[in-house]
């Protein structure tokens, strides 16, 4: 190969939303990127050797005749679900990573495609101010459950040190009440 450039080029990953062939370019930032390499470890760790499997960036997911998406992340508890070229049906988690290209398709069109599969839990995670918005399947609806935001230290040194240990280090995924998750660890090494 001579040039890579032109190789990563040619690869490029689409998404079907609402009928339009949609190029998922340009590619993910690092952090981005980073935070979808810090989810694995956190799933399939947890995961292992259980009925549910934990999928990251780069499986289609086919949900109806119009929308297959390529999430950056999601748990899915039926096996049947799971085929040789991607995930049919709704997953039980999805998990969005904002990109600026992405911010109004994560927050609209595709929560409510996700809402009307049946989708019981989705992240939208924000590395940029590095928080995970959590919405919960509720009589049909994905509503908002919780915000957890890993801060910066220049923004922690403006509160006392009972306000800074009141703040939550981990989380709870609404489908498992045993896998607590560590903010940190969600936006290790993001800047």
């Amino acid at each position: 190969m001579e040039n890579p450039a032109e190789y990563y080029q040619d690869d490029v990953w689409e998404e079907l939303i609402d009928g339009v062939t949609v190029a998922m370019s340009p590619r993910p930032a690092t952090d981005h990127n980073q935070v979808t390499y810090n989810l694995y470890p956190i799933f399939s760790g947890y995961l292992k050797g259980k009925v549910c499997r934990y999928f990251g960036d780069g499986m289609d997911l086919y949900l109806t005749e119009k929308d297959r998406f390529v999430p950056d992340g999601m748990v899915v508890c039926d096996p049947d679900k799971v085929k040789g070229n991607g995930v049919y049906g709704a997953p039980d988690l999805v998990v969005e990573v904002l990109s600026p290209s992405t911010v109004k398709r994560d927050r609209g069109y595709k929560r409510q495609v996700y809402e009307q599969c049946g989708v019981k839990e989705y992240w939208i995670v924000n590395p940029k101010d590095r928080s995970i918005e959590i919405y919960c399947l509720k009589s049909g609806r994905l509503e908002f459950d919780n915000i957890f935001a890993l801060y910066h230290e220049s923004d922690l040194c403006k509160h006392t040190q009972e306000e800074r240990d009141a703040l939550p280090k981990t989380f709870k995924c609404s489908l498992f009440d045993d896998l607590d998750i560590s903010i940190e660890d969600v936006f290790d090494r993001v800047e």
